[in-house]
C-alpha cells in the first residue's frame, strides 16, 4: 500500500498573544488556515474532497495533566510553559457530505465538539463510536444528557456489553431513557456502512474489560484504511499478530500508554498493562521502513515522556515511526 498524507495544521493567528493553557486542541478554521504534508506541499483545508482523520486528544484517560500531579511535566503546565493534552479521540470527517464521527466520548469533549466545530463549520455530528467503559472513553456522554446538552437521539454505536452497560446502569441509563442518545449495536468483525464507500469496522482486544468488552477500529475508505487501537493489554495476549494488521493498512494509531517500566514509582504497572512504547519499538523493529511509517503511537499517560516534546520523542521519530499530535490530519 503506498503511505498517503499525513499532515498537519498550521495555523496563523490574528493574534499575536496567546494563552497556552487555553488553547483548543485543534485551531479555529479561517481563511488563512493550511495544510501541510511531510514533503512541504501545502493543501488548502477547504478544497479537501476525501474523508479524513483528526486526531482530537492524544493523553491517556485523566488527560495531561491529570489530578495532584506534581511530576517535573505537569509543572510545566501548572506554570504556564505548556498546554493541556485531551483525552485520546479521533474524529473522522467525510466532506462529501459534511459529516463527522468522533471515537470515544472523553472528559474532555466540549472541547473537542468545539475544536471540530471551528474546523468544520457547519458539519453535522452522526454518531460517536465507543471502545470500551473505562473512564477516558465514554464518560463524555454526560455532556449530552438533561442537565448538559440535553442533545436528541445521538447515535451511539456500541458492543454489546457495552451497550447493555449504558442501558443498565445510571446516569447512563438517564440518557437511553430521555432520548439524548440513540444505542446502535455493532458485532465484531462486521463493517458499519457510513456510505458506500467509508465503513467502520469493531474487533476484540484483550484489555481490562470490567464492564464492557473492548475494541478497536479499522476505519476504511475505498481502498485506503486506518487500525485504531487505544487501549490493549499487551499485544503478545491478543490472537492476531499486531505486525500483520500493520502490513494490511495505510496507518496504525497504536497503543503508547506508557514508555518504559519504571514510569510509576510504587505502583505495580502489571495491573494495568499496556505494551510499553519501548517493548512495542523492539517488537516492531524488523518492519521496514514504510510500514514504520504507517505507525503513530497515541494514548500518552501523563507520565509518558512523548506526551511533549523531549529526547525520547525525537528518539522514537529518529526510528522512524510517528507520534500523535493534536490537530494532526490523516487524509485516507
Amino acid at each position: 500500500m503506498v503511505l498517503k498524507y499525513f499532515v498537519v495544521i498550521i495555523v496563523f493567528l490574528l493574534s499575536t498573544c496567546v494563552d497556552v493553557q487555553n488553547t483548543l486542541p485543534l485551531p479555529p478554521s479561517n481563511e488563512d488556515s493550511f495544510l501541510v504534508d511531510f514533503l512541504g506541499n501545502s493543501i488548502s483545508s477547504s478544497s479537501l474532497r476525501t474523508p479524513y482523520v483528526v486526531v482530537l486528544g492524544i493523553a491517556q484517560d485523566a488527560g495531561f495533566p491529570q489530578i495532584g500531579c506534581e511530576k517535573e511535566q505537569c509543572k510545566r503546565y501548572w506554570q504556564g510553559e505548556v498546554g493541556p493534552r485531551h483525552a485520546s479521540s479521533i474524529a473522522l470527517v467525510d466532506p462529501s457530505n459534511q459529516s463527522t464521527w468522533i471515537f470515544d466520548a472523553t472528559p474532555d469533549i466540549k472541547y473537542q465538539l468545539q475544536a471540530l466545530k471551528h474546523q468544520v463549520p457547519g458539519y453535522s455530528l452522526e454518531g460517536i463510536f465507543l471502545t470500551h467503559a473505562h473512564i477516558g472513553h465514554y464518560t463524555g456522554l454526560m455532556q449530552l444528557g438533561h442537565e448538559a446538552m440535553g442533545a436528541k437521539e445521538v447515535p451511539v454505536f456500541a458492543m454489546p456489553k457495552m451497550a447493555n452497560f449504558l442501558k443498565s446502569n445510571g446516569p447512563w441509563s438517564q440518557l437511553v431513557n430521555y432520548r439524548n442518545i440513540i444505542l446502535n449495536g455493532l458485532q465484531a468483525d462486521r463493517p458499519t456502512f457510513l456510505t458506500s464507500e467509508l465503513s467502520v469496522t469493531p474487533f476484540l482486544v484483550p484489555h481490562r474489560d470490567e464492564y464492557s468488552e473492548t475494541v478497536g477500529y479499522k476505519i476504511q475508505h475505498g481502498e485506503t484504511s486506518l487500525l485504531y487501537i487505544p487501549d490493549i493489554n499487551k499485544w503478545e495476549v491478543w490472537e492476531r499478530a499486531i505486525e500483520e494488521e500493520i502490513l494490511k493498512v495505510d496507518y496504525a494509531l497504536l497503543d503508547g500508554t506508557f514508555y518504559d517500566s519504571n514510569e510509576l514509582p510504587g505502583r505495580d504497572m502489571s495491573e494495568i498493562p499496556h505494551p510499553f512504547i519501548q517493548e512495542s519499538i523492539h517488537r516492531f523493529r524488523k518492519l521496514s521502513s514504510v510500514e514504520k511509517q504507517k505507525i503513530i503511537f497515541t494514548h500518552f499517560n501523563h507520565t509518558n515522556p512523548l506526551i511533549l516534546d523531549s529526547p525520547e520523542r525525537d528518539y522514537v521519530k529518529s526510528l522512524g515511526y510517528r507520534v500523535a499530535e493534536e490537530g494532526s490530519v490523516i487524509i485516507l
